[in-house]
């Protein structure tokens, strides 16, 4: 096999290892590499090549694909800024799938762009369970030839794909369907947490909730998480304050308004200080509490 057949993927956590797994597992020729060599036992065990670098893994695959935690770690990955960049990413195409700031994204294309390589934004729309099923939604930006060359790749991973136009427009279409889930989950955790200080039966509120034109996808998915008080992480609370502050910013850069956005983050914000950082977002519901609990 010819190194440009194989595909590299570099990060594997929370939504990256599922990804990462479902690509293996439908016989897509892998290699991956995690900071964290244990994150990649999983890879290995379902027949996935490991690297020990990133250099490694570009230099046994033609198109590599990041699910990196930000912009900080996509660039010490890359040794974007280095001299060592620009032939690592000669001759490749590099797909982001991560979520960063539209801005970055720009410039990180034009930089890959500069060294001869392709540049492909495909942000996910999804948390962990949807990655382990093959559900995400993809959104995809760049070049037609570079987006056609990696939608194959994607099929695995993601039940749906849009095609989103240049480079930033999958970014920006990732933090406008953001803003919905964010001010989703804490207002089903609102309705929750008001319908029990009411003395209402849980369950039943909740089943009311589902029978009714209210009901998603998402509720059905936290609704649970909520009454058992299960936060094990789907979409963790750093991670949604990363989100919540990525569309903040490009919301003022463009002058539109986000009051419930805005809303949102400083509940995210009192949840991570009242020590809830490997919690899922659905642990919002401790912020609310403890402003019940001051009134």
């Amino acid at each position: 096999m010819g190194w440009t057949e194989r595909t590299g993927f570099l990060g594997l956590g929370v939504m990256g290892q599922p990804m990462a797994l479902r690509l293996a597992r439908a016989d897509t020729p892998l290699i991956v590499w995690n900071r964290t060599p244990e994150r990649c036992e999983p890879l290995r065990a379902a027949g996935a090549a490991v690297a020990g670098s990133p250099a490694e893994v570009f230099g046994r695959a033609g198109t590599v694909l990041m699910m990196l935690a930000d912009e900080a770690a996509i660039d010490a990955t890359l040794g974007r800024g280095t001299p060592a960049f620009g032939p690592l990413v000669r001759g490749h195409t590099l797909v982001h799938m991560g979520t960063t700031s539209p801005d970055y994204s720009r410039s990180l294309q034009a930089d890959i762009l500069a060294a001869g390589g392709a540049y492909v934004e495909a942000p996910v729309s999804g948390s962990r369970v949807p990655a382990e099923e093959g559900r995400l939604v993809a959104m995809v930006a760049g070049e037609e030839s570079a987006r056609a060359a990696v939608r194959p790749l994607l099929a695995p991973v993601c039940g749906r794909s849009f095609d989103c136009g240049p480079v930033p427009g999958a970014l920006l279409m990732k933090l406008a369907v953001n803003i919905f889930l964010i001010t989703t989950v804490t207002g089903l955790a609102e309705s929750f947490h008001f319908a029990e200080r009411h003395g209402l039966d849980p369950e039943q509120f909740l089943a009311v909730l589902d029978a009714g034109p209210m009901a998603s996808a998402v509720s059905r998915m936290k609704a649970p998480k909520l009454l058992t008080r299960d936060f094990s992480v789907q979409a963790a609370i750093p991670d949604v304050l990363k989100n919540n502050r990525l569309i903040a910013e490009a919301a003022r850069t463009a002058g539109v308004a986000s009051p419930l956005l805005d809303a949102c983050h400083a509940l995210y914000a009192e949840t991570l200080a009242l020590g809830h950082s490997d919690a899922d977002m659905a642990a919002v519901l401790h912020a609310l509490e403890a402003r019940t609990g001051h009134l």
